[in-house]
């Protein structure tokens, strides 16, 4: 077999050399270094990075403590826990990120689907941090994050969209300060609502809607939302000092540091003491959907501030799972990367990841001298904040495009928004995920070409031709019955196209097929299927001399086509 042909087995050498390698990139020195990216910006860290970074750090901090307070509320914990949850995955991924931008904390989407275990026990958010971080670790260190890439923007779009609905339900209890339940998914936060609308407080009302039009308007004006905390804490403080509270304040923070130790694997509910096991039994496979849910936030995070640059996504989620496993030991709830704060840390000019320490810095300051301040926070404007936040990540412009692309995927996305809003947003997204693996299959199973007509010139006496190229093109040749000229057609490249069913096919109608410059491995694949194919590749440049000696061998034969390919996807 000759040396030049792709299907030649390698050398014992060459196996060797492949396997050292392999060996020297992930043992050397630089991928080590690459897993711990401070090794690489620290040693060229200068005064200039030391003032941006601060300045970043410290503006992103201002903003994560209202922030994490609100969503800690959203999750049903302490407030001080949303706090330590800007903390501890602030110091550790000032150490193990990648991305300059990003700003990992609690947030909105995680809150929401850590509820309804919060509801049993607060000893579930902090399980829940430290089972996140495994699994996205593991599946770091086994460079799985390409699965992430079977979830489609349908899918992410409609699921987000569900989130921010049921996130923006769930706050009208604190803004109108309406009793009852704020309720686990879009329908009951609405149902609960309108059940206990006469419970309406007209002040905490007033506030809340005050405050929403105010940040619309800052939002309008300055291109950013601010924070009207300040201006409300002062007007709570003051009422409260007068014996005036017309509003339902945050309340008494736990100050200080957190207690430090293993995230609890054991917990009492109804006075009954529930195991590891019953603990993991009570997650379940929903629990899964918080460390995929935290994977696709900081990940689409971190490529949408990349730019031109290349994100490490293995390094990004071991980053994550090492800031989620650490931060459980001190009491956190599971943290992502913030898409608020990152752009937020971005537009502050942020150097390096040393943004985040003084970030993670500076809340640790205030939860630990400032706590007495936030107790005058009007619940309504933590929930006026988190509403106003929402409105960001509701996407429904995308069904324009998706109505004029592909109006299959309208209906995955529509699925994903109606049952994440109805039942929850874990099923919301499994549901979505099922939608369009069946849509796709569907669609694979029943290939549609289109064709688009051309010329080829120079292949005399030939019949037909269908050659699929090393761009996943094909071209169909057909010559007019009086020899006058030829005409070739092309279908465009279609990833959803099955060539092994089209090739079945067109055997079935009589016709020839001919492999050409096929690999190896292909070629091996489609003699196991038909055994008769064997003479049917061929490698080579010239294939016009090639379709005429074999049109002269075949002259009873009407069509003859070839099929070209190098590319796996297009095969498999």
């Amino acid at each position: 077999m000759d040396s030049d042909d792709p299907r030649t087995p390698l050398l014992g050498h060459e196996r060797q050399s492949r396997i050292s390698r392999v060996a020297r990139k992930l043992c050397g020195l630089e991928s080590w270094r690459r897993r711990l990216p401070i090794t690489i910006w620290l040693p060229k860290y200068s005064l200039h990075c030391l003032g941006r970074d601060a300045i970043a750090g410290i503006t992103v901090g201002l903003t994560s403590i209202p922030q994490g307070i609100a969503y800690a509320m959203v999750a049903g914990l302490p407030p001080q826990v949303g706090l330590y949850s800007s903390i501890f995955p602030g110091f550790v991924y000032a150490l193990f990120g990648s991305c300059k931008d990003v700003t990992v904390g609690p947030t909105a989407i995680l809150s929401a689907l850590l509820a309804k275990y919060v509801a049993l026990s607060p000893d579930f958010a902090y399980l829940a941090s430290f089972l996140s971080g495994c699994v996205i670790m593991l599946l770091g260190a086994l460079q799985l994050g390409f699965l992430l890439d079977f979830i489609s923007k349908p899918v992410i779009s409609g699921f987000t969209t569900a989130a921010a609905l049921q996130i923006s339900a769930s706050q009208l209890k604190s803004l109108f300060r309406v009793t009852g339940s704020s309720g686990n998914t879009f329908i009951q936060a609405l149902i609960n609502f309108f059940t206990n609308i006469k419970t309406v407080h007209l002040w905490d009302s007033v506030l809340g809607i005050a405050s929403i039009i105010f940040l619309l308007l800052l939002k309008v004006s300055l291109r950013g939302t601010q924070r009207s905390e300040p201006k409300q804490l002062l007007l709570a403080y003051f009422l409260y000092k007068g014996s005036i509270t017309p509003f339902a304040l945050t309340g008494k923070i736990e100050g200080g540091l957190p207690a430090f130790g293993p995230p609890p694997f054991s917990t009492v509910v109804n006075n009954q003491t529930l195991t590891f096991s019953d603990m993991l039994q009570t997650f379940g496979f929903e629990g899964l959907a918080m460390p995929l849910v935290a994977i696709l936030e900081s990940i689409a995070i971190a490529k949408a501030f990349a730019g031109s640059k290349a994100v490490d996504g293995t390094q990004e989620m071991l980053a994550l799972g090492a800031c989620n496993m650490v931060s459980s030991f001190a009491q956190s709830m599971p943290a992502t990367g913030s898409f608020t704060r990152t752009a937020l840390n971005h537009a502050c000019g942020v150097i390096t990841p040393a943004g985040a320490f003084f970030k993670a810095s500076l809340v640790l300051v205030s939860v630990t001298l400032l706590t007495e301040a936030f107790y005058f926070i009007p619940r309504a404007t933590l929930a006026a904040v988190i509403m106003v936040a929402m409105l960001s990540i509701i996407d429904f412009s995308i069904l324009t495009t998706l109505w004029r692309n592909n109006k299959s995927e309208v209906s995955v996305w529509a699925l994903t928004l109606c049952v994440g809003a109805g039942a929850g947003l874990e099923y919301g997204i499994a549901a979505g995920v099922g939608a369009d693996v069946l849509r796709t299959l569907a669609h694979a199973a029943r290939p549609h070409v289109h064709m688009q007509p051309c010329k080829m010139r120079g292949v005399g006496g030939c019949g037909g031709v269908l050659a699929c190229g090393a761009a996943g093109a094909a071209a169909v040749h057909e010559r007019e019955e009086d020899g006058a000229d030829n005409r070739c057609q092309i279908l465009p490249k279609n990833k959803n196209l099955d060539i092994i069913t089209v090739i079945v096919e067109l055997e079935k109608e009589g016709r020839r097929v001919v492999m050409w410059n096929f690999e190896a491995k292909h070629q091996q694949l489609f003699e196991q299927i038909n055994s008769a194919m064997k003479g049917n590749f061929f490698n080579g440049i010239d294939i016009e001399q090639f379709i005429s000696e074999g049109a002269a061998r075949s002259t009873n034969l009407k069509k003859k086509h070839i099929v070209q390919s190098d590319i796996s996807k297009d095969v498999m």
